[in-house]
């Protein structure tokens, strides 16, 4: 790459050129056993010991489909808004690989169960619709272990057979940020429908990313460079920046770019190449000979629509117009099931936006701190209510609040015992605290007259002294109306 260039394509304010980014998304799906065989799909067991005959393809073996992962596909298409095809085939993809015991992997190609459908992104400059080309279902390979031997190469077929959902976007994301958004999004919906978990860091989600650029105001699109097997979004966004440039950068010195295949190397920051792009006559598709077409009826259709619950778009038009929250206070709540459960249980008895405040603000901070999820709080839905009620009913301030808190993160107390024991009551009797107004301004006749003549910034002073005076326990409503009239 050029050095007097500037590194991100993107951020390049006077460029000529924009990125295209298209996506598959390889996510697996949530289920038991694997998608022709009765293995389990259980994370983390000893190699080779989740391998039935059919997943080690021995001679004679038959797949046989299984229900669960084709309702599961339907289920993530009907929640993509998308075309479910009532008819759809497998067929082999042919390739050699050690890792694909077959020397063929079970897929779809022109007849997918599911057709074209959408995902809305929320992007700080408004909704942007993504595309869906398709979702089709196919097994999963095996995997070659490299760093074990120096001279051999082993083979792990516990992930072989495994359902996968390959979702293809249409080529209309335009920048890292929108490839953020629209995974972040695409694994949201699927949390919701309970159809793949979205766990990057055990490979149950990861994406191959096709990028070109093109002149601004051009239609044509450029030559594609697909980068494979990527397992994390920060990868996702750092190998688009980097192959942006890097195909710029030929076309500005007057080269072409070559379709291919790439890798992205995490640690020198930077794609390679891998081996030139495969088009579909290169794999030799045709239908598999031992699996009839799949045919589902309207009837099972319907029905699984019946199971499909509120999702994020709509849950957040809910709680935008039910609980008056802005769309970016909703985006956020919405953006997993856990999320807006927790937030739905703490409302259920408490102030909606003061609710709002400490999920978004304080929890999430001391959560991230922790590196923990929300179902790892160690604040329990019906404790932060409690909080929200101390602080509503005035027995704690929002300062004093901060310090319960943050002791019950050290475990899920309830915030009354914690004021309780830690003596951190608000001060709310009217005389007890005019006495000990009464007592400031007596210790600041100085400054009190200079209140009176017309200095009012220093009810500030006044405030923070009675404040400090009373150890933080003083009511500020109440120290604001007594202090005006007593200056």
């Amino acid at each position: 790459m050029s050095k007097d260039k500037p590194e991100y394509l993107i951020n390049r304010k006077d460029n000529q050129y924009e990125v295209v980014i298209g996506l598959e998304v390889h996510a697996q799906v949530t289920s038991e056993s694997k998608l022709f065989s009765t293995s389990s799909t259980k994370f983390g067991a000893e190699p080779n010991t989740q391998v039935s005959l059919v997943d080690a393809a021995l001679p004679g073996m038959l797949p046989v489909i299984n229900e669960f992962c084709v309702k599961q596909a339907i289920k993530t298409g009907i929640g993509l808004k998308a075309k479910i095809n009532k008819r759809s085939v497998f067929d082999r993809k042919n390739y050699f690989y050690a890792d694909l015991p077959q020397g063929y992997q079970i897929s779809q190609f022109k007849d997918p169960i599911v057709g074209e459908g959408k995902v809305i992104l929320d992007m700080p400059d408004g909704q942007k619709e993504v595309g869906i080309e398709r979702l089709h279902l196919e097994q999963d390979a095996g995997k070659s272990i490299h760093d074990l031997d120096p001279k051999n190469t082993f083979v792990d077929l516990n992930r072989s057979g495994v359902a996968l959902m390959e979702i293809v976007s249409k080529p209309d994301l335009r920048s890292p940020d929108e490839v953020n958004a629209f995974v972040k999004k695409l694994r949201s919906i699927m949390r919701y429908l309970g159809t793949c978990d979205g766990n990057m860091q055990e490979g149950s989600l990861r994406a191959d990313v096709n990028v070109s650029v093109r002149r601004k105001g051009t239609k044509e699109f450029g030559t594609r460079c697909e980068i494979k097997n990527v397992n994390s979004i920060k990868f996702m966004q750092m190998a688009i920046e980097y192959e942006a440039n890097r195909q710029v950068d030929l076309i500005e010195d007057g080269q072409s770019i070559d379709q291919e295949t790439r890798l992205f190397d995490t640690k020198k920051n930077e794609t390679r190449s891998m081996r030139s792009k495969e088009d579909a006559h290169d794999y030799r598709y045709f239908p598999d000979p031992d699996l009839l077409p799949l045919e589902v009826s309207d009837d099972f259709i319907e029905k699984l629509k019946l199971e499909i619950p509120e999702l994020p778009d709509e849950k957040k038009k809910r709680f935008i117009e039910k609980f008056k929250l802005s769309p970016y206070e909703a985006t956020i709540l919405v953006s997993d099931n856990e999320t807006s459960n927790y937030f739905e249980n703490v409302i259920k008895k408490s102030d909606v936006k003061l609710a709002t405040n400490w999920i978004i603000g304080e929890l999430f901070a001391a959560l991230n701190e922790k590196n923990l999820e929300i179902t790892e709080s160690p604040i329990s839905a019906g404790n932060l209510s409690k909080l929200i009620n101390l602080i509503k009913d005035g027995t704690i301030s929002g300062k004093i609040a901060k310090t319960v808190f943050e002791h019950m993160m050290e475990g899920d107390k309830d915030p009354k015992k914690i004021v309780e024991e830690k003596g951190l009551k608000q001060e709310s009797d009217p005389k007890a605290l005019e006495a000990l107004i009464d007592k400031v301004i007596d210790d600041n006749r100085e400054k009190a007259t200079e209140y009176k003549s017309g200095k009012v910034k220093l009810f500030g002073f006044f405030v923070g002294q009675v404040m400090k005076v009373s150890g933080g326990k003083a009511n500020p409503q109440l120290v604001n109306e007594i202090l005006k009239k007593k200056l």
